[in-house]
């Protein structure tokens, strides 16, 4: 089973929650505060491996919680922090925001790394809270919360050379005789329907990696056939290498095939036909195939040129693998995704700030708290403490929710959600 492309979820570590000690020594009247802090909860890393060549293993695990960082100690020790959480991926992953559909990181080479998901900061003990106003403080935070998101990975193969065509043209014969990959080759259509790869070295040492895509037919880019669930490998590629059967066994015209697939390749994504393409006239063994050839070249017009081969006899292919090592000489990257131009001025523009919170009502008349900011707030409080409360009370003030409660309706024994929990309005 061939998977290329899975859903999967990621939180990174809550911080270890600081705590709330004082120093009881012998000979040490009034100790003052020695709650340590909390340590760091752990990243969700995705790493690159060599060695893996599909998405297969997520079809079996698409949850990743890494661990929390350990909670504060007293005599002011701090928790451990946790160690990172590894996912390994295949090179060629793409890794995109489920929510936002942003690109955020095209992963190719073996070891390279990207955070997906942060963990959270430990939380401060109360050694932390004291001031000559208060020397010492019952206030400790519970952890920050881990970064917890949905991400789709996507697998693009990495080949230079992408061959495309119509079903059972002789794509896979082509990529078997000039490399040591060993596709299934058989004699009826979608033979082949995973992405193949295969390293070929021309007679002058140069070295390319090609890969053979499952046939296309009409309609593919909007999810006819096989070929659509592909098309994303042929992204990567420098260099296309459109195969055209001239045996003409199954009574096809080969010029209709070739506009066919182009058409297929424009619609899929404009910058497809930006790539350059070596047109390979594939089972000249045939027949009618000279024949064949012949119209096919005088549709084409002479801008474009034919290598006539055959797979089957290995007839042609020298040349066609020099011309085809000869444009990766030039052929240019091509980016997965646009790149915004970044305008080297700098505009300063004001902008009102948005309330870090949202206020809704709900249909028994209690108002309902939201906001990231608020809710974070309210996560890293420790209520096993007045002090903790009354800074929690302190801080929605700083915020600005007492006054718009109010500038709302709100009176006094009024009930008020955050998150699961309930309080009471007052004034």
């Amino acid at each position: 089973m061939f998977v290329d492309q899975v859903k999967i979820y990621v939180k990174g570590g809550d911080g270890g929650n600081g705590m709330v000690a004082f120093r009881r020594e012998k000979y040490v009247p009034d100790g003052g505060p020695a709650g340590g802090d909390g340590g760091k909860g752990a990243d969700v890393i995705l790493q690159v491996e060599e060695g893996l060549r599909t998405l297969m293993d997520f079809r079996y695990k698409r949850h990743f919680k890494a661990t929390r960082g350990e909670h504060g100690m007293s005599k002011n020790q701090h928790g451990r922090n946790s160690e990172a959480m590894i996912v390994k991926v295949p090179p060629g992953t793409v890794v995109m925001d489920d929510d936002t559909k942003e690109t955020l990181a095209d992963l190719t080479e073996h070891g390279q790394q990207y955070v997906v998901a942060k963990g959270g900061r430990g939380g401060r003990g109360n050694s932390r809270f004291a001031t000559p106003r208060n020397p010492a403080p019952e206030v400790a935070e519970n952890g920050e919360p881990g970064q917890e998101r949905y991400v789709v990975l996507e697998l693009k193969v990495l080949a230079d050379v992408g061959l495309v065509g119509f079903p059972s043209v002789g794509k896979s014969t082509l990529l078997s005789v000039v490399s040591a990959a060993k596709p299934k080759i058989a004699e009826y259509h979608f033979t082949t329907i995973v992405p193949n790869l295969g390293v070929v070295e021309t007679e002058d040492s140069r070295s390319f990696v090609m890969a053979d895509l499952p046939g296309l037919i009409q309609g593919a880019h909007e999810g006819v056939g096989l070929g659509h669930q592909f098309l994303r490998h042929i992204e990567r590629t420098r260099v296309i290498i459109h195969v055209v059967d001239m045996g003409g066994l199954e009574g096809r015209d080969p010029y209709e095939d070739y506009l066919t697939i182009n058409a297929e390749l424009k619609e899929y994504n404009m910058r497809l036909t930006e790539r350059a393409q070596l047109v390979v006239a594939n089972k000249m063994d045939m027949p009618d195939a000279e024949e064949n050839l012949e119209k096919f070249k005088e549709q084409l017009g002479e801008d474009v040129k034919v290598f006539p081969i055959s797979a089957l006899t290995r007839s042609g292919l020298r040349d066609l693998l020099y011309a085809v090592a000869d444009e990766l000489e030039t052929a240019p990257e091509y980016p997965l995704y646009e790149e915004e131009a970044i305008e080297q001025r700098v505009v300063y523009k004001h902008e009102a700030e948005e309330l870090p919170f949202m206020i809704t009502r709900d249909p028994d008349g209690a108002f309902v708290l939201s906001g990231e900011k608020l809710e974070k707030l309210f996560i890293m409080t420790n209520f096993n403490h007045e002090e903790s409360i009354k800074r929690f009370a302190r801080q929605l003030r700083g915020l600005g929710v007492d006054e718009e409660l109010r500038a709302r309706g709100a009176k006094d024994g009024d009930i008020v959600r955050l998150l699961k929990y309930e309080f009471e309005f007052v004034e």
